[in-house]
């Protein structure tokens, strides 16, 4: 499952981070409104938004309006630390389907996100397919050119995804060190090059042993 964390307090949203993909959901994290509305356009949608009321540029409030006079169905839960009765029915009214109050537990988060997950009206696709290769949302699995399958770890799943999502682009280590780790391992050179390495073991089994590429001194490419 793949989540989108907007929040603006970066010490809860390191700590957010690491307790949902302790679960194996792929977690994009952005700090700001503005942000938050130019990835949910993207064409491969979350599963779930989860939005602090009070983020700069666009209010957590009104990304959830205007997702919804979008018509958009993603579950979305609301963090904030407004507790009265009033802005939780401002909230709900709003669009959002749950409402959780910080400060909170990290269960009760796993909690509510399980909940709204399970709400048949809010399945959306679980699917990403490119270049004979098909990313399971739900399994952690790809599905390749062989007809095989290979389970992922959290971190293969968000590299091949991150390398699905950008076709035939250069992107380099920075760029793929600060997407999958963020503010984690940033002293550590050769952390990139070792989950591509992983990443391409599994791949050769499924046929796909030429789909990645390395450009020396530039970063990797997914050749589709």
């Amino acid at each position: 499952m793949r989540l989108l964390l907007v929040e603006d307090e970066e010490d809860l949203a390191i700590a957010i981070q690491k307790i949902l993909r302790s679960q194996n959901y792929v977690v994009d994290w952005v700090s700001d409104g503005k942000l938050a509305w130019e990835s949910l356009q993207t064409a491969n949608p979350y599963q779930l938004a989860i939005l602090d009321w009070m983020v700069p540029e666009i209010s957590g409030l009104e990304l959830c309006q205007r997702l919804r006079q979008q018509g958009q169905t993603i579950p979305i839960l609301m963090l904030t630390a407004r507790d009265g009765m009033n802005d939780r029915v401002v909230g709900l009214d709003a669009g959002a389907d749950d409402y959780l109050v910080k400060p909170f537990g990290m269960e009760e988060l796993l909690a509510r996100l399980r909940a709204l997950l399970r709400r048949p009206s809010q399945i959306q696709a679980t699917l990403l397919s490119l270049a004979g290769l098909t990313l399971n949302y739900q399994t952690f699995s790809v599905l390749g050119l062989n007809t095989s399958e290979q389970s992922l770890t959290a971190k293969e799943f968000q590299l091949l995804e991150y390398f699905m999502q950008h076709p035939n682009q250069i992107l380099s280590q920075d760029q793929i060190r600060s997407r999958l780790w963020g503010f984690e391992d940033n002293s550590i050179s050769n952390v990139v090059a070792a989950q591509v390495r992983l990443l391409r073991r599994k791949l050769d089994t499924l046929g796909g042993s030429n789909l990645i590429e390395t450009l020396r001194g530039l970063g990797y490419r997914f050749n589709a």
